[in-house]
């Protein structure tokens, strides 16, 4: 079996995390470097994280930096409530030994792209503003990518930062608009089926008994998280495995039930964020459905 050269382009919060380990965890995938973005931390903030934990798994993929700032609009408020003020929940950290690399997260994306040519999947589970980017400065990158993961968007579900709009999505509008305009093979894992993936309590804490180290930070890390979940969703018992959905679907696409869409993004007004099907050729083929149970199976059999 070849491995698939994969980019993670990310926001490193505690999904983002586990998304993480499941990635260097599966030999389907091949690490070759993680790219960041603003999202519930500022850019820094997740790029020291990620460097944390690729410390914590013992992987040594180089971390690039991208996108501080959304496509058009200025970033101030950054939720931690949801992550923790760090973004790594309640987990103790150190500094990391190695800092993010030099340049920018887009050009690694559009470099990685000509050397993987064609093999190369995108998996992006932040907003899309440094893949926005990457389609800007090289409008070739479309044609070199394999295929995109992306998790975002809320097609046939409701959002969950409005009504209408996924956290991705809203975080930057503009941005997503131009990555579904693009022509890029795109595959959307939303929420329609991210929120039927439950990670439950009972399992994280076995990972503080049976894992050692790695077991307790991901542990403190995402029993966290399910307290944010516990406090929106009492009596949930977990929470939901929306960062690691994507990777699953990059190592076996059979975990869902996907369908081609043509998905239009608004970019203003009380729908700002919302990912509607639209007439028109497919742009992208929609996660709708999930076996959640064997997806569960596949992740605990990986992580920690």
């Amino acid at each position: 079996m070849t491995a698939r050269p994969i980019i993670l382009d990310v926001d490193t919060g505690v999904d983002d995390a586990l998304a993480i380990a499941y990635a260097v965890r599966s030999p389907e995938l091949k690490l070759v470097g993680l790219t960041t973005t603003f999202g519930n931390i500022t850019v820094e903030e997740a790029a020291r994280n990620s460097l944390i934990v690729l410390e914590k798994l013992g992987c040594g993929a180089p971390v690039f930096a991208g996108a501080a700032q959304p496509l058009v609009r200025a970033k101030t408020d950054y939720p931690r409530h949801i992550h923790g003020e760090h973004g790594l929940g309640a987990a103790a950290w150190t500094e990391p030994s190695r800092k993010a690399e030099p340049g920018h997260a887009a050009d690694f994306m559009i470099e990685q792209a000509r050397r993987h040519e064609g093999r190369l999947t995108l998996i992006c589970v932040g907003p899309l503003t440094n893949l926005a980017t990457a389609v800007r400065k090289d409008p070739s990158f479309v044609r070199s990518v394999d295929r995109v993961v992306l998790m975002g968007g809320a097609v046939r579900t409701p959002g969950n930062v409005t009504r209408h709009a996924e956290a991705n999505i809203y975080s930057d509008p503009e941005a997503a608009d131009l990555v579904f305009r693009s022509g890029l093979p795109l595959t959307v894992v939303g929420l329609d089926v991210t929120m039927k993936t439950l990670l439950p309590r009972d399992r994280v804490r076995e990972w503080r008994r049976k894992a050692g180290e790695l077991g307790a930070f991901l542990a403190d890390m995402t029993e966290f998280y399910i307290d944010f979940y516990e406090a929106d969703y009492p009596g949930i018992g977990g929470c939901a495995l929306h960062d690691p959905l994507a990777v699953g679907v990059a190592v076996d696409p059979g975990f869902v039930t996907a369908e081609p869409l043509r998905i239009a993004v608004d970019t203003g007004g009380e729908t700002r964020g919302r990912t509607a099907e639209a007439d028109g050729e497919p742009n992208a083929s929609v996660c709708l459905d999930v076996d959640g149970e064997r997806f569960l199976a596949h992740f605990l059999s990986r992580v920690p």
